[in-house]
């Protein structure tokens, strides 16, 4: 408690625990950023952090991140939840002769495979570590009603894919698919899904739990200007690389000023839950295009010590399951 009759702010960390370096879009899967998890767990530690690690069918099957994960959750030391990938995780139903370089969008599959997809990527993580999966996050951001609904059927409480301020509606996936989502009029604070329209407060058990995003202040006064260019033109592209429409609580070599600006300002604006989030591949030197070097992986090591650092003293670390829980018991449910 904060010294009042309100719990302090909710710190969620989120890793997205998936295959090196997902950018480049290779034909060939590694995971050796598996290796490197043990030193951000021991990081997590040390702040008294507890990361929620939504894992990706590929790193599932590593042997490294096997034992890894068996040890957080035998010590009580976070949550393993699922993260799902349409173009590794079985069962194979290629929507294009290069998944691996489109990326389709999970939402882009039919109904059935969708169900396949989530059942297999939930099973083998629950027999893997005997516990039952309720987090998740739908990989590249996108999630849809049917999707939704789906996860329910298979016992998940939480999702938190949604990007309150963001339109996906730039990215593609399938060339002939149907695309993304457009979050950008989605609520910034956790409600429990309209499982009918998900971006609406509902009665479902499915609680979303958006990421921290911020508008950029500066953008806010150029909205006349933005509104002028062309999303995907050369001027629109050079004024998000000087300054971008927003800002996330997520760590990219540049930002630690932003991330604890965000951080430092979630209680006056009425944030219940401050989300960072962070890919597993991110920890490796050359795991992506952000941190290619070991002196940028120690910048980034840096930058996440002074936001955990700050936030141990200003907020409540909790799972993505035990947020649900507090969100639950504050709302009357069971």
């Amino acid at each position: 408690m904060n010294g009042s009759s309100h719990p302090r702010p909710a710190f969620i960390i989120t890793i997205d625990v998936e295959a090196d370096d997902q950018w480049s879009r290779s034909s060939t899967v590694t995971t050796e950023n598996a290796k490197h998890l043990p030193r951000f767990q021991s990081l997590c530690e040390k702040h008294g952090m507890r990361p929620t690690y939504l894992t990706e069918w590929a790193m599932a099957q590593d042997p490294v991140f096997q034992e890894f994960g068996a040890s957080v959750v035998d010590r009580d030391a976070g949550e393993i939840g699922m993260h799902l990938h349409s173009w590794t995780t079985p069962p194979s139903v290629p929507l294009t002769s290069m998944d691996h370089v489109h990326h389709p969008f999970l939402i882009e599959f039919p109904e059935n495979v969708i169900r396949e997809k989530v059942r297999m990527a939930t099973e083998v993580l629950e027999d893997m570590f005997q516990v039952s999966m309720v987090s998740h996050r739908a990989g590249r951001w996108a999630l849809d009603e049917r999707y939704a609904k789906i996860l329910v059927e298979h016992g998940y409480l939480v999702d938190c894919s949604v990007t309150p301020h963001v339109s996906w509606s730039g990215n593609r996936g399938a060339p002939a698919g149907r695309g993304p989502r457009d979050y950008s009029d989605f609520p910034r604070n956790a409600y429990f899904v309209d499982l009918e329209c998900i971006g609406r407060e509902g009665d479902s058990p499915l609680l979303e739990v958006p990421m921290t995003i911020v508008p950029s202040p500066w953008r806010q006064s150029w909205k006349g200007v933005d509104r002028l260019i062309s999303r995907s033109s050369t001027a629109k592209r050079l004024m998000n690389r000087v300054s971008p429409e927003v800002k996330w609580m997520r760590p990219d070599g540049r930002n630690r000023t932003d991330l604890l600006r965000i951080a430092a300002q979630a209680p006056a604006a009425a944030c219940d839950h401050v989300e960072f989030m962070l890919h597993s591949s991110e920890m490796m030197p050359g795991g992506s295009p952000y941190f290619r070097t070991g002196r940028s992986i120690e910048g980034l090591f840096d930058d996440m010590e002074e936001l955990f650092e700050f936030a141990a003293e200003r907020f409540q670390p909790l799972t993505l399951a035990e947020y649900h829980a507090r969100i639950s018991q504050a709302a009357g449910r069971r």
